[in-house]
């Protein structure tokens, strides 16, 4: 990475999550979630920080990367996210006197005072921040974002920069493959907060599930602090609340056509004897009790009638219940919206189901009928989307919760944040393990999966590069460029951010253009083709050289 290349709200960890409004939201950045704060770190950042003070390295300048060795879901492609909240963070930067107040009784008594008053005036206007694009798609070893500044200060930042990139990241990635799964034409809801872990895991979930492409949330804070669409309908409470039609306080509503009063009860009962018989059901079997819950929850919400209809029984009766209340609001002059199934067979259960719709449709002549939306949830996973795509299901939308929020086939990410040059000299990390080496120094240009040092000069477009792997001699191969285009920008300096940075929606953007641009054989579901990431030439001199200059020789006996 080269400089060419790369191109207060007072936190206290008991405050809870800012209430703010859409507009606050998008005009002052600076507002985040208020528990990201200094003191949201380990503590041996806080005792290195002491040892580097008290061994006067305070004036010592260093370079660290944060990036992740090995992409998640056995998959091979990740997505970058959480950089905004990174930002916000720094804009925050600060340590309050309840802060050194509370470091003062936790840190051992041996530890000068003076240090307090050094940690009470730290600012991050020395730092500096390059990064890719929040967004964008990226692989293993190529750094996320590079911290330069001051020793003390950009090891502060290690842990909160890791936990707010690491889980962002995870769940861009996770909510991309159901997506790329499902497929352009299905909807996808997040209904993952009651099992999310924990109410920042929740926001975190829906914010980044949207990111990766969802189309919206049950999440209404989320939906109040993201501007992200909320959607609901019912639970199977609301239908068992019911037993009969005598618990219904109202049955009336306005028929739109004439602007009289219609009791929707009646007009349901006569639907419901109608249709037993197209549908192959028994009016005796439906249940009564649910009956007057989708009439109740119809006169409350009648342009918006969504029902859940596997309280009982599909076929027997929800199904038969839903479309007497739908053609009943048909009749004064509304459309229904569809139904929900959360339980059973999803895939005939939506056959089913869109072949009924299909016959009403034809029978009385009500097209839109065809229309109906079909939403399944139930516990559903990557898996089950592909599984249900074989069987030709007839679903049109997916709410998803528990596997998507809480990551099921990986739980974390991985990054790392490692220091890869102190004073100008380049640092690198050994290991028995070569996958936890790291590569020392500034990188530099990236040419789709290439990284090069800071003194080289940039890629051009159809000149010849050699691309080689960062460990193995003998795997490397010329590419020829066609577009160069800078990875990296300056996202932080001086104290503030570099310009205006993206809506969540440009970001969603961003991460449906950068799939794009992967081959399909990468993002495949089983067995996926690797996506190379090479080093340029001088890059893997420099990384072996340092290596044998770092490494201990043994010696035989």
């Amino acid at each position: 990475m080269t400089e060419v290349l790369s191109k207060t709200v007072k936190m206290n960890a008991e405050n809870e999550i800012a209430r703010i409004t859409n507009e606050d939201w998008k005009n002052q950045a600076h507002l985040q979630n208020r528990i990201v704060q200094p003191l949201l770190t380990d503590l041996y950042e806080i005792t290195m920080a002491y040892a580097y003070w008290k061994s006067g390295k305070t004036k010592d300048f260093a370079i660290f990367d944060l990036f992740f060795r090995q992409n998640p879901f056995q998959g091979e492609f990740t997505i970058f996210a959480g950089l905004e909240e990174c930002l916000k963070f720094l804009q925050n930067f600060h340590y309050s006197d309840s802060d050194i107040k509370y470091l003062k009784q936790t840190l051992p008594s041996s530890i000068e005072a003076e240090f307090f008053v050094f940690l009470r005036q730290l600012t991050v206007k020395d730092v500096t921040i390059y990064a890719i694009q929040e967004g964008s798609v990226v692989f293993p070893r190529v750094p996320l974002m590079r911290v330069e500044g001051p020793l003390i200060i950009v090891q502060l930042l290690e842990t909160t920069l890791l936990t707010l990139v690491n889980y962002a990241s995870l769940m861009a990635t996770n909510a991309a493959r159901y997506r790329m799964a499902a497929g352009d034409n299905v909807r996808l809801l997040e209904f993952g907060l009651r099992r999310a872990q924990g109410p920042d895991g929740g926001l975190s979930a829906s914010k980044y599930s949207y990111v990766g492409g969802f189309d919206g949330t049950s999440n209404v804070l989320a939906g109040k602090m993201y501007n992200i669409p909320v959607n609901g309908t019912h639970a199977h409470a609301y239908i068992t609340s019911f037993n009969d039609f005598n618990e219904l306080q109202t049955k009336v509503l306005i028929d739109r056509n004439t602007g009289q009063e219609r009791d929707l009860l009646v007009l349901a009962l006569e639907w419901r004897s109608k249709l037993a018989t197209i549908m192959g059901s028994m009016a005796s079997e439906a249940s009564d009790g649910e009956l007057a819950a989708l009439i109740s929850f119809a006169i409350a919400f009648p342009d918006g009638f969504m029902a859940l209809v596997d309280t009982y029984d599909v076929k027997r009766s929800g199904m038969l219940n839903f479309c007497a209340v739908a053609l009943s609001l048909n009749d004064l002059g509304y459309r229904a919206v569809g139904i929900r199934i959360d339980s059973g067979d999803l895939a005939y259960l939506s056959r089913k189901a869109r072949e009924t719709f299909n016959n009403i449709a034809r029978t009385y002549s009500i097209p839109w009928f065809e229309q109906l939306t079909i939403v399944a949830s139930n516990d559903i996973n990557e898996e089950t989307i592909l599984s249900l795509n074989e069987q030709n299901h007839k679903i049109d939308c997916f709410g998803i919760g528990t596997h998507l929020v809480t990551c099921q086939r990986q739980p974390a990410l991985g990054c790392v944040y490692k220091l890869v040059e102190i004073n100008g000299l380049p640092r690198i990390k050994l290991s028995q393990d070569v996958g936890k080496m790291t590569m020392p120094g500034r990188k530099g240009h990236a040419l789709i999966d290439i990284m090069m040092r800071s003194v080289e000069p940039a890629p051009e477009v159809g000149e010849k590069v050699l691309c080689r792997h960062p460990f193995q001699e003998s795997k490397r191969t010329y590419v020829i460029p066609t577009k160069v285009e800078p990875l990296y920008k300056i996202y932080w300096k001086d104290g503030k951010v570099c310009g205006p940075l993206p809506s969540l929606e440009e970001i969603r953007d961003r991460v449906r253009n950068s799939l794009n641009t992967l081959r399909q054989d990468h993002k495949r579901n089983l067995n996926p083709t690797p996506f190379k990431v090479s080093v340029s030439a001088d890059l893997y001199s420099f990384i072996h050289d340092l290596w044998l200059q770092n490494a201990p020789i043994g010696e035989l006996s």
